[in-house]
């Protein structure tokens, strides 16, 4: 049997899985990869009236201006590194969070740890940006706090040296829960007899935690670390801009604010679409060269 009949048998076969997965596959084609056409205008002097065919070609005009003559590119690439590795710093909490959920021997306790640490998972970007604007002005709870030890009230939000901390805390607080998701279930494979035998060979809590669960979840921790890597530069646009204010501008200018006010703002279409995709091909480099040096250090990678 060649290989187009094997596969069309399969394919037969699990039809009705195939069938289910399509829908996705429909909305993955329509929203990612019929929007590409529309990337070549990042190499075009894009006009509305011309569409993207008849705008003139400029090649890389648009790139050149925004690494080489745009005088804010350094500060704006800055601040973006400093928001992305202020937060790939904190990569370890969810890991370490979820081997402390599945050691708790009180279901109960578990339950509720579990159900506080998800929630804020469900509230909107918009709700969680006004909590932290209203927690961190003068009259907010940070200082109420910060009153009892005797420190001066201050406008945090008015901090340009403390929006990065700010912005990754808090993104630290709504998704802590829900990215132990994952590593919850990894530990929930591993073997009790494997556990067992580690214990009674004389091994304690952090021992088996070390040498049974850890390695056990090693290729989920660099699976989900090399897609972190690959969204180093993305930092999320809604909460910037709805956390930014003229005080903190010089912090908080990053490259997905700036697309935005070029491209929404003044309409230089073709300048942010170079600007997105200079953004993209970064990403592309940071995840292919990070899954390279694992799959020869470690021999785990996405492909």
């Amino acid at each position: 049997m060649s290989k187009t009949k094997k596969f069309l048998k399969n394919m037969y076969r699990c039809r009705m899985l195939y069938l289910m997965v399509l829908p996705s596959i429909i909305t993955l084609f329509i929203f990612h990869y019929i929007p590409i056409y529309g990337v070549q205008i990042a190499f075009k002097d894009y006009r509305t009236s011309l569409g993207i065919m008849g705008s003139e070609w400029v090649g890389l005009k648009h790139f050149k201006y925004f690494i080489f003559q745009y005088p804010y590119f350094t500060k704006v690439l800055t601040n973006t590194l400093k928001v992305s590795l202020l937060g790939l710093s904190t990569f370890p909490v969810p890991v370490i969070f979820a081997i402390m959920l599945n050691e708790m021997k009180n279901q109960k306790l578990k339950k509720v740890c579990q159900m506080i640490t998800y929630a804020p998972h469900f509230v909107s970007t918009v709700v969680v940006c006004s909590m932290v604007i209203l927690f961190a002005n003068r009259e907010g709870l940070f200082n109420i706090i910060a009153g009892f030890f005797g420190a001066e009230a201050r406008d945090f939000m008015a901090m340009p040296s403390a929006f990065a901390p700010i912005y990754v805390l808090s993104g630290l607080w709504s998704g802590l829960g829900w990215g132990t998701i994952i590593y919850m279930a990894t530990l929930a494979g591993v073997s009790p007899e494997l556990i067992e035998a580690a214990r009674i060979d004389g091994a304690g809590r952090v021992k088996v935690i070390w040498h049974v669960q850890l390695p056990h979840l090693l290729p989920t921790i660099v699976t989900m670390f090399i897609l972190k890597m690959g969204s180093l530069l993305s930092v999320g646009f809604e909460k910037t801009f709805l956390l930014q204010n003229d005080l903190n501008m010089d912090a908080s200018s990053v490259i997905s604010t700036y697309v935005y006010e070029v491209g929404m703002i003044t309409h230089q279409y073709s300048y942010s679409a170079a600007i997105g995709l200079f953004n993209n091909i970064i990403n592309i480099i940071l995840i292919v060269t990070v899954n390279k040096i694992s799959n020869k250090v470690a021999n785990i990678g996405l492909w």
